[in-house]
C-alpha cells in the first residue's frame, strides 16, 4: 500500500516536473524567434547566424533535459520493481557521476532488501517447520480470535477432546495456563499467549500433555503415604497379635466359661488384624510394582483363561461374559503376570458395574492392535470421568480405590495407550492398544 502510494506520488512530480521544463523550453526559444525576427528581419545574415544559436540552444537544452531526467527516470524504474517486491533488480553504471551516485545507493537498497528477504523466508520456513513438527499442540489465532493455523499435534488432541478443551480455551485469559483433564486418562496443559504481527496483538494457544508428569508426582506422593501407613501397621499388628495368640494359647487362662466372650473377641480381634495386613498388602503391592518381564505371550489365551477364572463370579449376578475374537492367536511383548491382574481387575470392575444381570463382551482386534472390554453397566458419570485412575478413589462404598490404580500403573509399566469411557447408556468401554 505505502509503494503504490509512493509511486503515485513520484509520477505525479516527474510529469510535473517535465511539463514545466518542456514549457519552459518552449517558450523561452519562441520568444527568441521572435525577437530575432522582429530585430535582425533587416539583415538576414545576422537574422540566419541568430536562428543558428538557436537551435544550438535547443539542442544543448534536449541534451541538459535528459542529464536531467535520467536519475527521476532511475528513480521511477527503481520503485516499480520495488512495488513488484523484485529485488533482483539492479542499474548499471552510466559513468555520470551524479547518475552512478545514485545507482550505487539504489543497488546498495536492493542488495539489503534481497538479504533481508530471503532472511525472512528462511526463519518463516523454519518457524512453519518448527510448529508443524513440534511434539506441542500450537494454535495461532487471527485478529478476530478465529484460528488461523493449527499443527497436527494439537489437531490430534481437539479431534479426542474437541468440546472439552474448546470451552477451556475460551474461559483462559491472555497470559495465564490452566491444567486439564481430558476425556478419559490424558491431562493438558493449556497455555495462552500474546504476540504482535505486523503492529497489532495477535494470541497464540500451546496444549501439552502432561499425563505422564501428574502420574509420576502423584506415585510419588502416594508412595510414600503407602510405605509409611505400612510401616506404622506392621509395627502395630505384628506385636498386638503376638501378644493375643500367646494369651490365647494359654490354656489356664481360659477354664471359665465366663471368659468364653473375651475368648472369641480376641481371636476376631486376631483376624481383624490379619485383613488390615492383606489391605495394607495390596497397598504395597500397587508401590513395589516391578518392571514387567516381557515375554511373548498369547493374547488370546490370556484372554480365554480370565474369562475362565471370573466365570462363576459373573454367574452369581446373572452376567455372561463372551470374548471375540477372529484368530486363535495373536502375540504380545508383555508380563503374563502383571497383564492377567490387570485384565482380571478390568473385569472386575466390569461385573461390580452391572448389578444384576448383563454382559460383558471382549473384542480382540488384530488389525487395529487393540482389546475393548464392554460392559452393560450403569456408566460413569461426568463427574466421575475427571477422577478416574486417581489413587483412593472408588465409586464403591466398600472400595480401596487401587484396582484401576494398579490397572494404570501396569499399561503404563508396558507402555500400552488405554481409556474408560461410557459411549453411550449401558455401554461402557475399556480400550486397550499394543503398541
Amino acid at each position: 500500500m505505502h509503494y503504490t502510494a509512493d509511486w503515485k506520488n513520484i509520477k505525479f512530480l516527474l510529469m510535473k516536473l517535465k511539463t514545466k521544463y518542456i514549457f519552459f523550453l518552449v517558450l523561452l526559444h519562441l520568444i527568441c524567434l521572435v525577437m530575432s525576427y522582429f530585430i535582425f528581419k533587416e539583415n538576414k545574415l545576422v537574422f540566419l547566424i541568430a536562428e543558428v544559436f538557436i537551435i544550438i540552444s535547443i539542442l544543448i537544452s534536449l541534451s541538459l533535459y535528459k542529464q536531467l531526467i535520467a536519475p527521476l527516470t532511475y528513480l521511477r524504474q527503481g520503485v516499480a520493481a520495488i512495488k513488484d517486491k523484485d529485488f533482483n533488480v539492479k542499474f548499471l553504471s552510466t559513468g555520470k557521476k551524479e547518475v552512478d551516485e545514485l545507482v550505487d545507493v539504489y543497488n546498495r537498497m536492493i542488495d539489503e532488501l534481497r538479504t533481508e528477504r530471503t532472511k525472512q523466508q528462511e526463519q518463516h520456513f523454519f518457524l512453519e517447520k518448527l510448529i508443524q513438527t513440534s511434539p506441542t499442540g500450537i494454535i495461532i489465532l487471527d485478529y478476530d480470535k478465529q484460528i488461523k493455523q493449527i499443527n497436527p499435534k494439537a489437531t490430534e488432541i481437539l479431534t479426542d477432546n474437541q468440546h472439552l478443551l474448546e470451552n477451556q480455551m475460551h474461559e483462559i485469559k491472555a497470559g495465564s495456563a490452566k491444567v486439564v483433564r481430558g476425556n478419559g486418562l490424558r491431562t493438558y496443559k493449556i497455555q495462552k499467549s500474546r504476540f504482535i504481527d505486523r503492529g497489532f496483538e495477535r494470541i497464540f494457544i500451546m496444549m501439552e500433555e502432561v499425563t505422564a508428569e501428574i502420574f509420576a508426582a502423584e506415585k510419588e506422593v502416594y508412595s510414600k503415604v503407602i510405605r509409611m501407613m505400612a510401616h506404622e501397621v506392621n509395627n502395630t499388628v505384628g506385636p498386638v497379635n503376638s501378644i493375643i495368640n500367646t494369651a490365647l494359647s494359654q490354656q489356664s487362662l481360659w477354664l471359665n466359661e465366663k471368659d468364653y466372650f473375651l475368648k472369641n473377641a480376641l481371636k476376631v480381634a486376631v483376624d481383624r488384624n490379619q485383613n488390615l495386613n492383606i489391605f495394607m498388602r495390596n497397598f504395597a503391592d500397587l508401590v513395589k510394582l516391578p518392571a514387567a518381564n516381557r515375554k511373548k505371550i498369547n493374547l488370546v489365551e490370556l484372554v480365554k483363561s480370565v474369562t475362565e477364572l471370573m466365570y462363576f463370579s459373573s454367574n452369581e449376578k446373572n452376567i455372561k461374559i463372551y470374548f471375540e475374537a477372529k484368530q486363535e492367536s495373536y502375540f504380545i511383548s508383555a508380563d503374563v503376570e502383571q497383564m492377567e491382574q490387570a485384565l482380571i481387575n478390568i473385569v472386575k470392575n466390569a461385573i461390580d458395574a452391572i448389578e444384576s444381570t448383563g454382559k460383558i463382551t471382549l473384542t480382540l482386534d488384530r488389525s487395529k492392535h487393540l482389546l475393548i472390554i464392554s460392559d452393560t453397566g450403569k456408566g460413569i458419570s461426568q463427574q466421575d470421568t475427571a477422577q478416574l485412575f486417581r489413587p483412593f478413589f472408588s465409586t464403591k462404598k466398600d472400595g480401596q480405590g487401587i484396582g484401576l490404580t494398579l490397572v494404570r500403573e501396569i499399561l503404563l509399566n508396558h507402555g500400552f495407550e488405554f481409556s474408560l469411557k461410557t459411549i453411550q447408556p449401558r455401554e461402557t468401554q475399556f480400550s486397550i492398544v499394543f503398541t
